[in-house]
């Protein structure tokens, strides 16, 4: 195992214990323990739709100094907490904005790993507080990671939350649309079955087959007659349909 496979930084010489522990790849986030040394090993933020991650290497050597890739101290480790707090207000804003289910499956595509990689910091700053109980520096940085973990659950939770309403606010206007349109055929078909009898009657009469004459004399009565059947038959669905 040689230090170029995972690219740590050409100024860390890790002790032989940390350099046994460590493979070709940089793996999950994790606090890496040898005999006197500490290496820590932070993600990146996730990119949307990016499976892999950037690893970033924090070492603490014997003598209790922190070093990062570009020289001394942990201000690397403030820096990303930065990035991981505005990629999550960046969509946050995206959420309250937003009218567009497109946008609204990007936020939630990118929560996702957010939460997942916020919450493993937290484990990997836990075990470096294991090992070193008394660093307040690293516990400092542990309690702002479990407030970026905190933001990005309620981040994905925000936008399930959001994706429901939409859904049932869409069920909503589907089934108040169903019921008018049930209305106006129902109006439609009383008009319909209002003029039937009328319809009927002028049918049969109109036909071209030879009249009695006592029938010649009643048409107003089968007029008004078809009317009032018609009338009758218009109370009885509309009060069944009451």
């Amino acid at each position: 195992m040689t230090e170029e496979k995972i690219n740590l930084p050409t100024h860390y010489t890790l002790e032989r214990d940390l350099l046994e522990q460590l493979s070709d790849r940089p793996g999950h986030q994790r606090c890496v323990v040898g005999q006197d040394e500490l290496l820590l090993v932070i993600h990146e933020v996730p990119k949307a739709g990016v499976p892999e991650r950037d690893a970033i290497f924090f070492w603490r050597r014997h003598d209790g100094r922190w070093f990062q890739p570009d020289g001394q101290g942990l201000k690397g480790l403030n820096d990303l907490l930065d990035r991981y707090a505005k990629v999550i207000d960046e969509n946050e804003e995206i959420l309250e904005q937003t009218d567009e289910a497109e946008d609204l499956f990007r936020v939630l595509k990118h929560a996702g790993p957010l939460t997942r990689s916020s919450r493993n910091m937290v484990v990997a700053l836990e075990q470096v507080l294991n090992q070193e109980p008394d660093d307040r520096e690293i516990r400092t940085y542990r309690d702002r990671a479990r407030e970026i973990e905190r933001a990005a659950e309620l981040l994905q939770s925000d936008g399930r939350e959001t994706l429901l309403f939409w859904q049932a606010e869409a069920a909503e206007a589907h089934t108040k649309s169903a019921e008018r349109l049930g209305n106006i055929l129902f109006k439609l078909n009383l008009v319909t079955g209002f003029f039937l009898p009328l319809v009927a009657f002028g049918g049969l009469f109109g036909m071209n087959v030879d009249i009695p004459d006592f029938v010649k004399g009643m048409f107003w009565w089968i007029f008004f007659g078809g009317l009032m059947f018609g009338g009758g038959l218009l109370w009885y669905v509309a009060k069944e349909r009451r």
